[in-house]
């Protein structure tokens, strides 16, 4: 997972597109996404609003690269096979399309979505990611999913069939969980996985039926002492059946990587298209902005039908807020940040956002490794990234 410098071309032209569908059959009570529940959506109308939305930023970035477009939400899975087409064909049209350009479909594992993945491949799609989440009926129906463990490997070894690269997602540290119970579940779920997982720890957010339910005693999370060695457990058994850790959630086997989110981790820019899409952009003949589209739905689909976009918010961004978030997002992965590129890619000298005498305490403590230009966090740094980027940080 070694990262090559980039050059001036590839800093200015290459693009990740990130497309949002915010529609669910139903909402999770874990979840703070941008996702809402419709008795029905106008199908062409959407379809039509995702492409004028498109155009637009084609208009701002012309002559981009696209290397990867990645359908999330919400539930993508959920449109039509069409739509993603249309998508596609639209941003080759607009902008290039690399030859090996990676584009992903978020889908959840029931029957009726994984039988379509052979339609969204027709269309384009060559990477499927499957909300798994639990390989344990008990634990699914707590979290609210729509499948059952046996429905999800079917999922899981349809996609594996169909598209060229898949992933699934996994939560643990859930309420009640076991070492002994993660064990398991997590070496049955790699000895059928792929190339790649995506395992996270159980999060409440404010506002959530879960953060509702713990605030009231009718759950709690496991303490952190008990989160600790979860995770590290789940290190150990992933290194052992080789699967690295490139990013604090995200293991690859042979290298394998979500390409469009190592554009998020890495720093590159990115164009995000649907009811509250983020993205980081370079118009030409201006610095970087970051762009947001309205969140709600209707109010996203009014405003791109009226003047041709959502865009709720444009904010220029300084080059020491660039190089602060490229720190905060770089540090995730286990590449690290180069320091040469950090200041290639937003034009702020390191030395005014990192505190290199806690850069100092840091290294000796253990927990940040300097290669050369490049800070890393340690394998015992990476769980504590927020702690570690407060003293860090300038």
């Amino acid at each position: 997972m070694g990262e090559a410098e980039p050059s001036s071309s590839d800093v200015s032209s290459a693009l990740a597109l990130y497309v949002h569908w915010p529609f669910c059959l139903s909402k999770c009570p874990y979840c703070d996404f941008n996702s809402h529940v419709r008795e029905s959506v106008e199908q062409g109308r959407w379809r039509d609003a995702l492409l004028r939305e498109l155009d637009h930023f084609a208009a701002l970035l012309p002559g981009a690269t696209v290397t990867s477009i990645f359908f999330g939400g919400g539930t993508p899975s959920l449109m039509p096979p069409e739509t993603a087409g249309a998508v596609i064909e639209r941003a080759a049209a607009r902008w290039r399309l690399a030859a090996d350009a990676e584009i992903t479909l978020e889908a959840n594992p029931t029957s009726t979505e994984a039988a379509r993945l052979k339609d969204f491949r027709a269309a384009g799609v060559n990477r499927a990611s499957l909300g798994v989440q639990a390989l344990d009926d008990r634990a699914l129906a707590f979290l609210g999913r729509g499948h059952d463990a046996a429905e999800a490997r079917r999922a899981v070894a349809m996609a594996q069939r169909i598209m060229p690269r898949s992933s699934f997602d996994l939560i643990y540290a859930r309420p009640g969980q076991t070492a002994s119970a993660w064990r398991a579940e997590l070496a049955d779920a790699l000895a059928f996985a792929g190339d790649h997982l995506s395992l996270y720890q159980l999060t409440i957010e404010k506002g959530t039926p879960f953060w509702r339910l713990e605030r009231d005693g009718a759950f709690a999370l496991p303490d952190d002492d008990t989160a600790r060695a979860l995770y590290d457990q789940t290190q150990e058994m992933t290194a052992a059946a080789g699967f690295a850790a490139y990013e604090v959630s995200n293991h690859g086997r042979g290298g394998d990587a979500c390409r469009h989110n190592l554009a998020y981790w890495r720093y590159d820019d990115y164009v995000g298209i649907g009811p509250g899409a983020h993205g980081r952009i370079r118009p030409a003949g201006e610095g970087r902005q970051a762009t947001r589209q309205r969140a709600g739905p209707e109010a996203w689909l009014a405003a791109v039908e009226s003047a041709g976009h959502g865009t709720a918010e444009t904010r220029l961004l300084d080059t020491h807020e660039q190089a602060r978030e490229m720190l905060m997002m770089g540090l995730r992965l286990a590449e690290g940040v180069s320091e040469a590129r950090l200041k290639t890619r937003t034009g702020c000298d390191p030395d005014r956002v990192i505190d290199r005498a806690g850069v100092c305490r840091l290294v000796e403590a253990g927990y940040l490794e300097r290669r050369g230009p490049r800070l890393r966090a340690s394998a015992a740094g990476r769980p504590l990234l927020n702690s570690l980027l407060a003293t860090l940080l300038a």
